[in-house]
């Protein structure tokens, strides 16, 4: 019997194996929530409850308690069903030594005894922050066991570094331990977002040299505070300096999610963080949330006061506030984390194109579903596009895309033949209804779930008529792209349907929509060309198609064959005709 207490619960397979760990306010109201009837289930849980052999428990005081116990038995058993992070590679941190002349660099190795700031997504703002330390303080960058016991014995010599003036050598005394351990102190204060507090004081000494007239001191502290207030204003991101707060936001995609953490102080981003969660059944938004935050929270220590989410998640932390800003310099950080979420998820797209396209196509197939609103996953798209210049040869191209990529073997093109005339409209709506009332003849079951039209809302609305009129609008999905400003308009709709230009939904169907326009020109080009040399040929008396054909493929043009001499030419077509040819086409 589970308790009315909040708590982390696990359920177990026939073997005696962990396959979920889940935490609960309510340890008895939340496990109650799997075992009722099987169609108020998803399908994935139903699995899950399928294969559950045996539960447990552990209650704990508080709900914030029950994610943190979550979190550390979700690594150690790593269950099959649970939000897992997807991140297999070691961030960067800063290391500040815990020795008597500490040193300060960039680790992925985190050991007891050293103080550590991060982690760090970009290994390149770690590296930028501990040059600008180097450059400020002139610190140490040797391996030396430097005590000042070792100084006083004159066990070192200085190196290179402190001849051209990168470091204050203190392997013989040439700075105390007391000096050295301010500037230690300051590179704390400022990985800590505390550089305003570093500012201030710089601004007091100089002000104090000034006072004593040593104003050589005082320049010293000047270019120190200069060097300061210039790196420290690249990370003020909003102009409410005193802002102090936890910003998280996350991208889902299917079962996965996509998170980004900043850590804001003083206005300034001081850390940052991405990861990606992945799950094996159907978990809320708000619940893959909590779980980022519980790993922040982990990796970070305790949280700000307050977090600020674009949505709440489904847990309560003592002394934490969860706000949704809807105004003002916070909901611009939350616009900041969404766009860096938003980022990192475009690129592990872009990776997993390689490292694992079938997954990548799926996720591509999932956002296009999810763009337009679709029941289903668009496996077959089809898309046509019209093709004429001044009325003349118009046709249709009809290009297949299979699993978001081109299948070039069902690709079709189309001669007009009911319209006369450049009527775009008319013509999309003639090669749709060919196109499907083939295929229901032939292959109902293949239509395709999408269909895109290259052109406005002329040329939607007459294909949208074709489908009507073949009984086929429930069985698929239509829109129009427009080349203008990429809009997809859909049938009934009077405002066009923007796709963030980012998302690879939208970058599919420009794929699809530029392969249907290069397939149509060129079928357009070859009717042209073989309509230019029929017009040319066929109206000098004495040429039909075979005496066409055989100058054709003996000449390759009709260029060739005006500057053909005379006797070759009477060799294949007679001396009569071939005289008619050359005036003709010398004229």
């Amino acid at each position: 019997m589970f308790p009315h207490s909040p708590g982390v619960y696990r359920y177990y397979d026939a073997e005696g194996k962990v396959i979920y760990v889940g935490k609960a306010k309510d340890l008895h109201k939340r496990v109650a929530q799997y075992f009722v009837p099987p169609e108020r289930l998803n399908t994935k849980t139903r699995i899950l409850v399928s294969k559950i052999a045996d539960a447990q428990f552990s209650v704990v005081d508080s709900e914030a308690d029950a994610l943190l116990l979550e979190n550390n038995l979700i690594k150690q058993y790593k269950p099959k069903y649970n939000i897992l992070l997807k991140d297999s590679k070691t961030y960067p941190w800063i290391c500040v030594t815990g020795e008597e002349f500490p040193r300060v660099f960039i680790t992925r190795r985190v050991e007891k005894g050293n103080r550590y700031f991060g982690p760090y997504s970009s290994v390149m703002h770690a590296r930028t922050l501990v040059d600008f330390f180097g450059e400020m303080y002139a610190l140490r960058t040797c391996n030396l066991k430097i005590t000042s016991d070792a100084i006083l014995r004159g066990k070192f010599r200085p190196c290179l570094e402190f001849h051209i003036g990168k470091c204050k050598a203190p392997c013989i005394g040439k700075i105390s331990k007391e000096e050295y351990g301010g500037y230690i102190d300051e590179i704390i204060h400022i990985l800590s977002g505390r550089g305003g507090e570093v500012i201030k004081h710089y601004k007091a000494l100089m002000a104090d040299a000034a006072a004593r007239l040593d104003f050589e001191e005082a320049q010293v502290y000047k270019d120190k505070l200069h060097n300061l207030e210039r790196h420290y204003a690249k990370s003020i991101i909003t102009q409410a300096q005193d802002v102090d707060a936890d910003v998280f936001s996350m991208v889902f995609d299917a079962g996965e999610a996509y998170g980004n953490f900043l850590r804001i102080r003083g206005g300034a981003i001081v850390q940052s963080l991405n990861l990606g969660f992945r799950s094996q059944i159907e978990e809320d938004q708000a619940t893959m949330l909590a779980t980022f935050i519980g790993e922040i929270e982990q990796k970070f220590g305790t949280l700000s006061k307050e977090v600020i989410v674009p949505f709440m998640p489904d847990v309560d932390i003592p002394g934490v506030e969860f706000r949704i800003p809807q105004r003002g310099d916070k909901l611009a950080l939350l616009e900041l984390s969404a766009k860096n979420a938003k980022e990192f998820h475009f690129n592990s797209l872009k990776q997993k194109e390689h490292t694992d396209p079938d997954q990548y196509k799926l996720s591509v197939m999932e956002d296009l579903r999810k763009a337009l609103g679709m029941k289903d996953l668009p496996r077959h798209m089809e898309c046509f596009d019209n093709s004429n210049i001044q009325g003349t040869n118009p046709v249709a191209s009809c290009v297949v895309f299979r699993n978001a990529e081109p299948s070039k073997a069902d690709y079709r093109r189309f001669k007009i033949k009911t319209v006369i005339g450049a009527n775009d409209f008319a013509s999309m709506k003639e090669v749709v209804n060919r196109r499907y009332s083939r295929m229901l003849a032939e292959n109902p079951d293949d239509l395709p779930q999408l269909i895109v039209i290259d052109g406005g809302k002329g040329q939607l609305e007459f294909a949208h008529q074709a489908l009507a009129e073949l009984g086929i609008l429930d069985r698929v999905t239509v829109v129009g792209l427009a080349k203008r400003l990429e809009e997809v308009i859909r049938v009934g709709d009077p405002y066009p349907l923007f796709i963030d230009r980012n998302s690879s939904a939208l970058k599919v169907l420009q794929q699809i929509r530029d392969e249907a326009h290069r397939f149509g020109i060129t079928f357009h080009r070859n009717l042209r060309s073989k309509a230019a040399i029929q017009s040319a040929l066929r109206e000098i008396k004495g040429v039909g198609e075979k005496t066409e054909q055989r100058l054709i493929l003996h000449y390759g043009s009709v260029a060739r064959i005006a500057d053909a001499p005379l006797e070759e030419l009477s060799s294949l077509v007679g001396a009569e005709l071939a005289i008619r040819i050359h005036d003709y086409l010398n004229q």
